[in-house]
């Protein structure tokens, strides 16, 4: 609600500022949201080719890489204090011929309605306060999203009524970022490439260390070698993984071992991801990479990979959302993630039948479009 006396404050300066506004050609993304968010955001940016972003600061690493995007506004930064807050929204005002609102919490909320633009398209969701009505009324254009509409196809609606997630594909980093080096074990051959995230940031959303050792023991007799991912704070959901299976051979951490802007090149050198909701499986989807995702609670009808992928949970579970995300649950961690027989059964032969040149096929068409692009 004090946004809103924020931009009554504001609002003369907008109104006297519209009358100097010049066409800039300029398109503002705002996407201030974790990396799986950022990345479904990504064929927004493809389609619209060059952009300034309004962002986090847990998703810069892979936006400084990125070519379709221009500037880079962090969040954090502007929205500390009223000055800051005011210094952004007159930085901002004048500067934008097209805005995409793609998170409509309060905050962005506000500074997108100070711009003063030709093109202003609001995405519209099922946790819309009656407040907000007064920012909505500065917008050119609304795209109602629910919760169970594909996330991808509305973001990309805010440019053109007419697209869907087919339309424009997922990237990480555009170009894909190479490192100068990265671990050797990466590399190894002869051997099924696993990726895994132990995490999903959530504890409710975590899978239980029971249901990965049922994942191992349906793969066992496959020459799988397994990755995880993550940071050095996922080191205790590690600590009681190995508790339950003990130290595998086969298991490699890689926790707090990548920068993020590396990780997105490490996770290509997958075979397969396997993980819940979270921001790699996003990674591993844009590129290419074949995904197992434990959906759990998560509502994958509206936000999930979208390339080669097995989804395995039970839909009477579904309970948490992308604008409405959820910490507890009536069901346990075990009930949520539990594998059944039939989806043992279809996970092993996802992983044995799935060709593996598919991600090297990629790699060189995702350098080719970006030589024609240049």
């Amino acid at each position: 609600m004090s946004y809103v006396l924020l931009f009554i404050l504001f609002l003369p300066i907008k109104l006297l500022g519209k009358l100097f506004r010049k066409e800039t050609g300029k398109n503002l993304v705002i996407q201030t949201a974790k990396i799986g968010d950022f990345i479904n955001a990504t064929p927004l940016l493809s389609h619209l080719q060059k952009s300034d972003v309004l962002i986090s600061r847990a998703v810069e690493p892979l936006a400084v890489r990125d070519e379709t995007i221009d500037k880079i506004w962090l969040i954090g930064r502007h929205k500390r204090n009223l000055l800051a807050k005011f210094h952004f929204a007159w930085q901002i005002m004048n500067r934008y011929d097209n805005v995409y609102l793609l998170q409509p919490n309060s905050t962005n909320l506000f500074f997108a309605a100070i711009c003063n633009t030709k093109n202003k398209q609001f995405l519209s969701i099922y946790t819309r306060r009656w407040y907000h009505s007064i920012f909505y009324m500065t917008a050119d254009g609304v795209v109602n999203h629910g919760k169970r509409t594909l996330s991808v196809t509305n973001y990309l609606q805010l440019a053109d009524r007419n697209l869907c997630w087919e339309d424009a594909p997922k990237h990480a980093t555009y170009p894909l970022h190479k490192p100068k080096s990265w671990p050797d074990c990466l590399d190894k051959p002869d051997v099924i490439r696993i990726g895994l995230s132990i995490s999903a940031g959530n504890k409710a959303k975590t899978v239980p260390p029971g249901t990965w050792k049922r994942i191992f023991d349906t793969l066992a007799d496959l020459p799988c070698e397994y990755y995880i991912f993550g940071t050095e704070s996922e080191q205790s959901w590690l600590d009681e993984l190995y508790r339950a299976i003990g130290k595998q051979s086969n298991i490699t951490s890689l926790l707090g071992q990548l920068p993020l802007e590396d990780v997105p090149w490490a996770i290509s050198k997958m075979d397969y991801y396997i993980a819940s909701d979270s921001g790699n499986v996003y990674i591993a989807d844009a590129v290419n990479v074949p995904v197992v995702l434990l959906f759990g609670p998560c509502c994958y009808h509206e936000q999930r990979p979208l390339g080669k992928t097995l989804l395995i949970g039970n839909e009477d579970n579904i309970s948490s959302y992308v604008f409405e995300t959820r910490y507890y649950f009536d069901k346990s961690r075990e009930e949520l993630f539990k594998l059944t027989d039939d989806e043992q059964m279809k996970l092993y032969q996802f992983i044995a039948d799935l060709p593996r040149t598919e991600i090297a096929t990629f790699l060189r068409s995702q350098d080719a479009d970006h030589n024609a692009l240049s």
